[in-house]
């Protein structure tokens, strides 16, 4: 049987670990290319030799997806492996089309192709979309072990943007660790909230390696999911957040709908601001899809530390980045903040942006009256500090979980808005979990 040529499609994080586990010492397939989307900066790299194991020598070239016909036809590319996440179905077909019609079989692994087991019981954090609220139901999960007496370890799923060999397993215990590894402002919007509550981290690019790391320390492996993707490891408990501001967005995206179809427990967060209407048709489509699965209703309460300053304000709104980009949102903490306590005004910051932030509002034309918090790397850093210092606003409200005063130099008084979840009565996280845990044991 001849050697089938493969391209990955992917976003510097699934398509790693895909290959990590199906194509890696798999004699069958020879993996001529990645391609790499969504991200900035990521491509017109090289996956290292040290990653990529004894049938690459020479490493595994990462272009551009805008090039994928060309190399198609340049290495006779018999099978392309789609694996990236919160993209909408029609766009995924669109994809395959290209495939299709450059001349290769189109395809997609599916989870337990991909899992890794682990030793330790696994509970996964994932959701329908971008932005469902995550990190919030994780961090609730982790303090409902801690609060029972197990150690947690949280793995991240990766958002290795830099060096690749330097990036295969990460471990972040103390905020110095952030630094030490050139995190973005991405990175450390997942990775602050958990360390400042004492807290290790683990991210990267091998996820077996990780795991090994992981389950050393821990009693509980917490995946803490990105975007909509699904887990690495297999979930003795596959929590699923889905948010009822985008009801008609649970069925309509991938994997986002797969993993609402193979939840254990549906969490049904924002319902202190959806509209009700919103929460019945999510509760509609949840009963259709998974019938069976436990759900649980709660709300993401927003803090401001000073809430005085908002009044009568005109205020800029910096909001979580992957909300607002490929998460589609149109608001978030930030704007609810400043409704709440009488901002005068929400300015628009698109005539004060430069650079990169001026090309993400052409990239993404829904976000209006918000900046998102992009930062992968020095120059869109710089860039951000710069759009951020040119507004003439009278205070800044940042709702993103990273602590951006201390990455840049803003000029213009700051408010900072956080959020946790909290459930609605029962079933609640606690019992859940609680039940999961008695089960493995």
């Amino acid at each position: 049987m001849s050697v089938r040529k493969v391209v990955i499609m992917g976003a510097a994080g699934r398509d790693f670990h895909n290959f990590n586990v199906f194509f890696r010492n798999n004699d069958s397939y020879r993996v001529v290319a990645f391609t790499a989307t969504q991200i900035p900066h990521i491509a017109d790299r090289t996956y290292p030799p040290s990653l990529a194991g004894k049938l690459y020598p020479e490493g595994i070239p990462i272009l551009d997806e805008k090039d994928l016909e060309e190399v198609i036809k340049q290495h006779g590319v018999d099978v392309v492996i789609f694996a990236y996440s919160d993209i909408p179905h029609i766009d995924v077909m669109h994809k395959a089309s290209r495939v299709i019609a450059a001349g290769s079989d189109f395809m997609l692994l599916g989870a337990c192709s991909t899992w890794l087991e682990s030793e330790r019981p696994v509970i996964s954090v994932c959701a329908t979309r971008t932005g469902s609220g995550k990190s919030q139901t994780t961090r609730k999960v982790c303090a409902v072990l801690e609060s029972a007496g197990k150690k947690v370890a949280v793995v991240r799923h990766p958002m290795p943007y830099g060096d690749l060999a330097k990036q295969a397993v990460q471990r972040f215990a103390t905020l110095e660790d952030l630094d030490l590894h050139q995190c973005t402002i991405e990175e450390r919007e997942e990775y602050e909230p958990h360390i400042r509550r004492g807290r290790v981290v683990y991210a990267g690019v091998d996820y077996g390696k990780i795991l090994e790391r992981a389950q050393g320390e821990a009693e509980v492996i917490i995946w803490d999911g990105g975007n909509n993707d699904l887990p690495f490891y297999r979930p003795d408990l596959h929590i699923v957040v889905v948010d009822p501001h985008r009801p008609e967005h649970q069925l309509n995206s991938h994997p986002g709908e797969a993993n609402l179809r193979m939840a254990d427990v549906v969490v049904i967060n924002k319902i202190d601001t959806a509209p009700p209407r919103n929460v019945r048709e999510v509760e509609d489509i949840i009963a259709a899809a998974n019938p069976s699965a436990t759900v649980i209703k709660a709300e993401s309460p927003i803090s401001v530390d000073k809430p005085e300053m908002i009044k009568g304000k005109r205020a800029l709104i910096i909001e979580d980045g992957p909300t607002l980009t490929h998460g589609d949102m149109k608001f978030g903490a930030g704007m609810v903040a400043a409704e709440r306590y009488g901002a005068s005004e929400c300015i628009d910051p698109r005539p004060f942006a430069v650079g990169e932030i001026k090309q993400t509002f052409k990239k993404y034309p829904h976000i209006e009256k918000l900046i998102p918090a992009m930062g992968y790397g020095d120059g869109q850093m710089k860039d951000l500090e710069a759009t951020i210092n040119a507004s003439d606003a009278d205070v800044v409200i940042s709702a993103t979980p990273a602590d951006i005063s201390s990455l840049l130099n803003i000029k213009i008084p700051l408010v900072k808005v956080g959020y946790e979840l909290e459930e609605i009565g029962e079933p609640s996280l606690h019992t859940v979990v609680m039940d999961m845990l008695s089960k493995r044991r």
